[in-house]
């Protein structure tokens, strides 16, 4: 759904309280309105992300709401949201936590009609084909992306991606947090454009981990890569107002924004996933069209006491991040961590760490630019806590207003 005027509002508030592979173009229909992008002169279509999730598992398959269920199986039609158009689409499904082989029946695309709901745009719905099959089999730990779908997919919109399964397959692969309604139906709906079959509601993402666009108009895609503050966790769902949406909507379908923050993610360890570290080859630097990441992680390992590494650890793992970018030839801008003065686990030796990576980020030489996301979010009173405006309540995840304020502060032109 579009949230420029929820924005509007958020930074009204914000100042009177701080004050301190073709060009073919397919109509498809009534969709939202969107202001002109620039078109390059002579520009070749390309597969950029528009939309993507850091996979995570569910187990056990009998009781994830995204497993198959029933003699006929279950679909699910996930929600998400687009940051770039274009003429054409394909969608990665993931089998990655999957311990036996993961069987899809039947996938399809479509565009929602409205802003909320699982209803499609009339004439919108596409099946989606794996090898010009419709059926695919996806194997333990695998993923397989799909062919080109014909469809005119609108910037800052919602898709519709349904897949049926028709047998369980072991732990779902699927994003927890995704802040998104999306919905669930007995059976094979897939090609249901109506939403009366979708009578249950999930808050996660199942086995759908990426979507490109093929585009003549986006120059690339922007990786944000992070924990729980970036996954958005404490944003009021369903209105896409996390920190990356912000920024995307800045960015008005010029650059592709994904966000693979992945809630209690960890730079050096594993926790909820894999490290930062683990997992940056697939979720960041394999992503379609990839141009620049946004490195925003640390938090959880300076927080997770007795075991927490220093801050020269985080600096360590941040450097090295940095490294791996720069190998594949992306931009990379790193941001500071924010304050969590207040927060339980925030104590005064962590306080201390955080002080000193900040201080090390901001001294250049790790990444190629900085967004200072402490100085946009602290209190300038207590510079160890958020700031009222920006604190959703828990002292370290931010409010609608923090993510605003974040999303707002990063440089377009470093991009």
């Amino acid at each position: 759904m579009s949230k420029r005027s929820g924005y509007a509002g958020l930074a009204a508030l914000t100042a009177a309280v701080v004050l301190i592979c073709g060009g073919i173009y397919i109509g498809v229909g009534a969709v939202k309105t969107k202001p002109a992008v620039r078109k390059p002169r002579a520009a070749t279509p390309l597969w950029i992300g528009t939309w993507a999730a850091g996979p995570v598992g569910l187990a056990p398959a009998a009781t994830a709401p995204g497993a198959p269920s029933g003699p006929h199986g279950r679909s699910v039609r996930n929600v998400v949201h687009t940051s770039i158009g274009g003429t054409a689409a394909r969608v990665t499904v993931s089998n990655l936590y999957g311990t036996l082989p993961l069987r899809v029946s039947a996938v399809s695309l479509a565009v929602r009609a409205g802003d909320d709901g699982p209803e499609a745009v009339r004439g919108t719905l596409r099946p989606v084909t794996f090898g010009r099959a419709t059926g695919v089999t996806v194997a333990p730990g695998g993923q397989l992306v799909s062919d080109p779908v014909v469809l005119r997919i609108p910037y800052d919109g919602d898709l519709l991606v349904t897949v049926h399964t028709p047998a369980p397959g072991g732990p779902v692969t699927s994003h927890p947090q995704a802040r998104q309604t999306s919905y669930l139906a007995d059976g094979d709906h897939t090609r249901d454009e109506a939403g009366d079959a979708y009578r249950t509601e999930t808050r996660s993402w199942h086995h759908v981990t990426a979507v490109d666009v093929l585009t003549a108009e986006a120059r690339g895609a922007v990786v944000a890569v992070g924990d729980s503050i970036t996954d958005g966790v404490s944003s009021t769902p369903d209105t896409n107002r996390r920190w990356p949406d912000v920024l995307a909507d800045r960015l008005a379908g010029r650059y592709g924004v994904l966000n693979e923050g992945i809630s209690g993610n960890r730079l050096l360890s594993q926790d909820r996933g894999p490290s930062t570290l683990a997992r940056f080859d697939r979720d960041v630097l394999a992503r379609s069209g990839a141009r620049t990441v946004i490195v925003a992680i640390g938090i959880n390992d300076l927080l997770r006491a007795p075991y927490a590494p220093t801050g020269d650890g985080v600096v360590t793992g941040l450097t090295e991040l940095s490294r791996l970018a720069h190998a594949r030839g992306l931009r990379v801008i790193g941001a500071t961590l924010m304050p969590c003065g207040g927060h339980l686990r925030c104590t005064r030796a962590v306080e201390a760490e955080r002080v000193k990576v900040n201080a090390a980020i901001r001294a250049g030489g790790i990444f190629d630019a900085v967004v200072d996301f402490d100085r946009a979010l602290r209190d300038p009173y207590a510079p160890e806590r958020l700031h009222p405006v920006y604190d959703s309540g828990d002292h370290l995840h931010p409010s609608d207003a923090g993510y605003a304020r974040m999303g707002t502060s990063v440089d377009t032109t470093s991009l």
